[in-house]
């Protein structure tokens, strides 16, 4: 059976409020826990007008408050902003209180521009992108409770302690990204809507450069993909044009909400934007339910096999997104 999870960036409409976009996302989760969906993970992203999503170690707990099966997590925490112990005892806490339910995705993208990165870090001061891997590592070790004695930090104590951790992701979408999920033991995520090409070979080097750790004995691949799923095709590719819009303007640094599909489509746009989106489009999934399903599946296959797909969906109209989710679940008969 296929297993579907959700990745939610807590998307602000355009003419909405940040505020509405996080009460949508509680009752986006609430939808998809009653759907069926594996697990729910909130975004990190920072200084965007267009998503609101800048804290997932806070949405976790409220997330995990108001559902009953479904995993909640982050998608992802942006480590090199932070200190390991510090997103560590985060996630003891939020696995003290909902003990076997709490996933922590871990990146090393800023999520931000470099000024508001910055920022982030108290000042330009922040560790360079080099220190990533021994953040990984810290953050493991305060997790576990194994920093070994050779350590500078060997005696700290990662708070609340308890007998269950996270369940570790690593997320990204490069060679290297797979190289320290294979190397740690670590499942991968694939970020396939923001870089849709090359990975195949990635998703294939993690998998044959895994090493088992003490809580993964296999590989565990999972696939982030964008997909807006409606009734029919025609009113999905009217819907998707909403996210198409918003990611030239995402990309040109303008920082609005998600334009409606029909402000999207009046657009004046140039060659090259219009070339893009015959891209983005033809790299989109977007559909009916039946012609959704084929097409996740087929990527699935071009992948060697995944064992799961988190799906992001951005529409302007909240109403049409849940949609989206249900009309998926269904197609793939989750459990509910």
């Amino acid at each position: 059976m296929t297993t579907l999870g959700v990745l939610d960036q807590s998307p602000i409409s355009k003419g909405g409020s940040a505020t509405s976009a996080i009460r949508e996302t509680i009752a986006l989760a609430e939808a998809c826990d009653r759907l069926g969906y594996s697990r729910y993970w909130l975004a990190e992203h920072h200084s965007s007008g267009g998503l609101a999503s800048a804290s997932p170690e806070v949405l976790i707990g409220q997330v995990a408050a108001r559902t009953e099966r479904i995993r909640v997590g982050s998608g992802g925490v942006m480590l090199p902003h932070y200190s390991p112990l510090k997103v560590a005892e985060q996630f003891r806490m939020l696995e003290a209180l909902y003990p076997g339910r709490i996933d922590l995705g871990v990146g090393r993208a800023p999520g931000s521009d470099r000024r508001t990165a910055d920022a982030l870090a108290t000042g330009p001061g922040r560790l360079g992108v080099e220190h990533y891997p021994g953040q990984l590592l810290d953050l493991y070790g305060f997790l576990s409770g194994t920093i070994p004695p050779e350590h500078p930090f060997h005696g700290i104590r990662a708070m609340p302690e308890g007998e269950t951790m996270p369940e570790l992701w690593l997320l990204g979408s490069t060679q290297t990204s797979a190289d320290y999920a294979a190397e740690l033991g670590w499942s991968f995520c694939f970020a396939h809507f923001i870089s849709p090409e090359g990975g195949e070979d990635v998703i294939r080097r993690y998998r044959e450069r895994f090493e088992p750790s003490p809580f993964l004995s296999e590989p565990r691949a999972a696939l982030a993909i964008s997909a807006t799923c409606a009734e029919t095709d025609e009113e999905a590719e009217h819907l998707s044009w909403s996210r198409w819009s918003w990611r030239i303007a995402n990309n040109h640094g303008q920082r609005g909400g998600i334009p409606s599909p029909e402000e999207a489509k009046a657009f004046a746009y140039t060659e090259a934007e219009l070339d893009y989106i015959g891209y983005t489009r033809r790299r989109s999934i977007h559909g009916s339910p039946g012609h959704c399903r084929d097409r996740m599946l087929e990527l699935g296959a071009e992948f060697g096999g995944v064992d799961e797909f988190i799906v992001v969906t951005i529409t302007h109209d909240f109403a049409a997104r849940v949609r989206s989710y249900e009309l998926l679940a269904g197609e793939f008969a989750l459990a509910r």
